[in-house]
């Protein structure tokens, strides 16, 4: 496991294992979202593509995505390793709305600098509306990359309750 994606719906905790996990094996841990927004007002990077492209180009790198359109294909091609947190809504939308609460209140900054606002609650890009609607499909889309013939060299590590995924961290 030395190019290792973490995948999993929002909120599923994948920065929290993939933090975890580039601290025990001494991997270079890269978290998509601060990647993909880079200024206020959620600006896009336009130059992702060539910054995860030398990102991955590397040796060693782990990464908390499925990856946007994008770049997406270019990481599971590069990646030896899948660790997939495939947890079901009862899990992820307490996580997604605590994780959400706090940095409304808190007025945390994340990516680029921006911030959730209570006015953010209601847009549909909002992480926990996007949790809800994404879920499904973006366990079917891990599914079928996981199942593709491109990517079958892969090892996949699939948890589908996070007792299990702390019981593995455990065995690194």
């Amino acid at each position: 496991m030395e190019r290792i994606l973490v995948v999993g719906s929002t909120g599923a905790g994948k920065s929290t294992l993939a933090r975890a996990v580039g601290l025990r094996l001494d991997v270079p841990y890269h978290e998509m979202d601060a990647l993909y927004y880079t200024g206020p007002g959620w600006a896009v990077n336009g130059k992702l593509v060539e910054e995860v492209s030398a990102l991955t180009a590397g040796p060693r790198w782990i990464i908390d995505s499925i990856g946007s359109a994008e770049v997406r294909d270019l990481l599971w091609e590069r990646a030896d390793t899948v660790l997939w947190l495939d947890y079901s809504r009862r899990v992820v939308m307490p996580r997604v709305l605590r994780r959400s609460l706090r940095r409304t209140l808190t007025r945390e900054p994340v990516f680029g600098g921006n911030r959730e606002t209570l006015a953010g609650w209601f847009s549909h890009e909002h992480p926990a509306w996007w949790a809800w609607a994404q879920h499904v499909g973006r366990r079917q889309e891990i599914e079928r990359r996981t199942g593709d013939p491109r990517f079958s060299p892969l090892r996949t590590h699939r948890f589908t309750r996070p007792a299990g995924a702390a019981e593995w961290l455990r065995t690194l």
